[in-house]
């Protein structure tokens, strides 16, 4: 069973048990608490907390997760990583320890089949209860359960969910160590493969704990190391969800897996970071030098490091990576595909950046720890670890890692004051206002109670207001709070809105709204003058788009009214973008729309704003709304007292953003898109009003002028068209012949004049493939058997070719030649292709090959 038939068994057997099968979030989490989703419990806190409620008691994902605690071990073992998918159930008031204990046995033996017999479990010493339910439930004999102490707590940080667990560990035999079960036997005989969280405490700041509202489950198997036992394997590497990736790595380094464990070490540390740094930033994690876009510029890092110290070549190394991570998840993650070229140029920029210094920074570390008083002291200046990391861009735990190789410490104290004297020597010109972070945000809350927003109708878009606060943001812009606002902060898919604020000692032009607290409202904005608190402010916001955002946010509540109506109750919004040129609407849903449902779903949402009803908005308690049949989107968070916004006869939703008066507004809809972003997920792109209107026109356009270009009227365009492309297959037909004619007479050429078997040839003007084959032509030919063919494409590069009879390693051949031409391939033993960006190189090459096949 491979990882995509593990994620779709998973979650098949829990969706025939009532579980709500939810689509993975974010790697980057809305809780502020973590800085990456790092288990599959992190989305639904506040369903544990009880402040929201979830959209079904029970429910299952497999969900992404990162971690970085343990970086430093990745590569060193065979089950560590960065990067990971979490299989989870998860439930909310419902069932409880028996319910999770005998869902988890009957998915491993039955259905995954692992031999119960070789698992073992544990429970937290106190836990006579879980213990008692794998005994006389389960049958599981008393000896393979054990009692462990805090090894079975399991909690999300040092405050929130947390509970007494129950872990599950296969027992890979008496061939990997000393017998005794978790608790006591070898690491690497007893694998620990799923817990079984029975969460029902909070953890206070003060360490105490207090129950939750209901008795909870939340469940975790790691899907690397499940599969790894499933397939048979000692190490996560070995399985499909690794396989693209080593290979990979082995391209771009040159080196093989398996014949040193140093170098084995190198690849799959690149396999790893090269998996976690494609994920990241598809969820759209920046490299940077604070939070989480320091963490995986640390990663990139790492990787490119790896890959330098195991390979003379400069080749690019993020590139393969990125592509490589993308075969291994389009199916779990199709979006991948479609984000793949701004995932590579993002990841490509940042390369391009460390390299420029690396070579530099690194001559520079390593002479100073072969410096004999550093050699003596064993520990590296603290001021050297801070210009490494600010003038060459070695993150400190980077030089750490590298000075730990020669069993020398890093004086994290000096490197933490260089830094701090460095903080404030850039802040020193500005010390006016506060830094933004959650601390102030908290502050100013207490001080001032939440900001009002008060603008949702025209009258009210301007307003006079008294600045509260006027903070710094990391990123240079200015934070101001006022105590009531005009302004909407970004929040249920709506973004926030733009404008200025004026005082008469400057203004600022606001870039966006955002709400980084409940009741604060913070205007992030470029300042000219100053601004300062206690000043009285007139705040106006951009007019002309929030009415645009209006229409649109109506819009997509017509839409997804529109879509349940056609596709079935069972679509739910997974999440949206309400921008003023565009919607964007997530929603669950099993398969693509049929043509006749996207008219459908067009046509009754239009109908709905030809209609023009007047769109009624009601504040209620949120029983009440729900009574209604009003509909909640799945993420967002309610209060007791909710705004219910109905539009049209068939919207009725929860809903805190902006809206037109009546539906008329919004004038017409199109649908610009329709496609898959994942598991039975599926998205829509819309426009309206003179958006849509735009749209027609240009589309209008460009019919007239295929149609010119045919010489035939718009009308009968499509017969047109197929007219074409009937001439068009037969001249692909009829080029294809004389292609392969050509193809075998070049192939004889080339044949007559091997040498013992051995044709080595420059022959320009193909492509890779094209050339690959010509290859593998020769080499079919009668008394060869060894074929390397080079040459210079059309547009600018270099390709090298091998075919050979299985006596000499092809893929090995273009690996040994492929940097002469600044590039890497790689293939099987009997054909293989290599591609560069140099062309000047590829008569050296072909020598180098020749001296090679001794035919020189």
């Amino acid at each position: 069973m491979d990882a995509n038939g593990v994620r779709h068994a998973f979650s098949r057997f829990f969706e025939e048990r009532g579980h709500l099968t939810v689509p993975s979030a974010s790697l980057i989490p809305h809780d502020p608490t973590v800085l990456f989703t790092i288990a599959g419990m992190v989305p639904f806190k506040s369903y544990f907390l009880g402040e929201e409620r979830p959209p079904h008691a029970r429910m299952t994902t497999v969900q992404k997760c990162f971690r970085a605690n343990d970086i430093e071990l990745i590569g060193t073992t065979s089950r560590h990583c960065t990067f990971f998918e979490m299989l989870g159930n998860f439930s909310f008031g419902d069932y409880f320890k028996e319910g999770a204990i005998r869902y988890a046995w009957d998915l491993v033996t039955e259905v995954f089949g692992l031999d119960g017999e070789r698992i073992w479990v544990t429970v937290h010493e106190t836990d006579d209860e879980a213990a008692a339910i794998w005994r006389d439930t389960i049958s599981l004999p008393a000896n393979r359960i054990q009692r462990l102490g805090e090894e079975n707590i399991w909690a999300m940080g040092d405050t929130g969910p947390c509970g007494t667990d129950s872990e599950l560990w296969f027992d890979k035999g008496p061939e990997y160590g000393a017998e005794g079960g978790p608790a006591s036997g070898a690491d690497e005989r007893y694998v620990e493969f799923w817990n079984l969280v029975f969460m029902e405490l909070n953890r206070r700041e003060d360490g105490t704990t207090e129950e939750l509202p209901s008795k909870n489950i939340d469940t975790g198997a790691g899907l690397d190391r499940l599969l790894a036992l499933l397939q048979g394997h000692d190490s996560i590497f070995a399985t499909d969800l690794y396989t693209g990736m080593l290979e990979a790595a082995q391209s771009i380094t040159g080196r093989h897996y398996g014949r040193d464990e140093a170098v084995d070490v190198a690849l799959r540390r690149i396999a790893d970071h090269g998996r976690a740094m494609t994920m990241l930033v598809a969820d759209g994690v920046l490299p940077s030098n604070e939070g989480r876009g320091y963490v995986l510029r640390r990663v990139v890092r790492r990787a490119i490091l790896a890959a330098r110290r195991n390979s003379s070549s400069t080749s690019p190394v993020t590139p393969a990576l990125v592509d490589a991570a993308v075969a291994t998840f389009e199916v779990a993650y199709p979006q991948l595909v479609t984000d793949r070229d701004l995932v590579a140029s993002v990841l490509e920029r940042e390369e391009q950046q460390f390299d420029r210094t690396l070579r530099t920074g690194l001559g520079l570390l390593e002479s100073a720890l072969d410096d004999p008083r550093v050699v003596t002291s064993k520990v590296l200046d603290g001021q050297l670890a801070f210009l490494l990391h600010d003038t060459h861009g070695f993150p400190v735990e980077l030089t750490e890692e590298l000075a730990a190789e020669r069993r020398i410490a890093v004086d994290r104290a000096g490197f933490d004051e260089a830094m701090r004297e460095q903080r404030e020597r850039a802040r020193a010109a500005s010390r006016s206002h506060r830094a933004a972070d959650e601390s102030a945000y908290r502050s100013l809350l207490d001080a001032e109670g939440p900001a009002q927003f008060i603008g949702r109708d025209a009258a009210h878009y301007t307003a006079t207001a008294r600045i509260q606060a006027a903070l710094e943001a990391p990123d240079g812009l200015t934070e101001i709070f006022l105590d009531h606002t005009p302004f909407y902060a970004e929040g249920g898919g709506q973004v926030g809105d733009t404008g200025t604020i004026a005082t008469s000692t400057g203004t600022a032009e606001v870039l966006d709204t955002v709400s980084p607290l409940p009741g604060v409202i913070a205007h992030r904005a470029r300042v000219r003058g100053s601004l300062h608190p206690g000043q009285e402010a007139v705040a106006s916001i951009d007019r002309d788009r929030r009415e645009a955002i209006r229409r649109n946010h109506t819009a997509t509540h017509l839409l997804h009214a529109a879509l349940r109506d056609v596709l079935g109750d069972h679509v739910r919004q997974q999440g949206s973008l309400v921008a003023p040129d565009r919607l964007r609407f997530d929603f669950s849903h099993h398969g693509a729309i049929a043509s006749e449902e996207h008219d459908a779903i067009l046509e009754m949402a239009n109908r709905d704003v030809i209609g023009d009803d007047a769109v009624e908005t009601t504040e209620t308690s949120r029983d009440e709304a729900q009574k209604m049949g009003a509909v909640a989107f799945f993420g967002d968070k309610y209060g007791e007292t909710v705004r219910v916004v109905r539009a049209g006869p068939h919207s009725l939703e929860f809903c805190g953003g902006t809206h037109v008066r009546a539906l008329g507004a919004i004038g017409t809809i199109q649908l610009v898109s329709e496609g898959s972003i994942g598991a039975n997920t599926r998205r829509i792109e819309a426009v309206t009003a003179l958006g849509a209107l735009q749209r027609a026109a240009a589309r209008d356009r460009l019919l007239e002028q295929a149609s010119a270009m045919l010489r035939t009227d718009p009308e009968h365009l499509p017969a047109a068209v197929e007219k074409v492309a009937d001439r068009l297959r037969v001249a692909e037909h009829e080029l294809g012949k004389l292609k392969e004619q050509a193809l075998r007479t070049d192939a004889r050429t080339l044949a007559e004049g091997a040498l013992d078997g051995v044709v080595v040839a420059r022959t320009d003007g193909r492509a890779g493939e094209e050339l690959r084959s010509l290859a593998g032509a020769v080499r079919h030919q009668a008394g060869a058997r060894v074929v390397v063919l080079g040459g210079a494409n059309p547009g600018g590069t270099a390709a090298i070719a091998a075919s050979t009879d299985g006596t000499v390693d092809a893929a090995g051949l273009v690996r040994t030649v492929a940097p002469l031409i600044s590039g890497g391939g790689g293939g099987s033993s009997e054909l293989a292709l290599a591609g560069g960006k140099d062309p000047a190189g590829l008569d050296d090459a072909l020598d180098a090959v020749r001296a090679q096949l001794g035919v020189a």
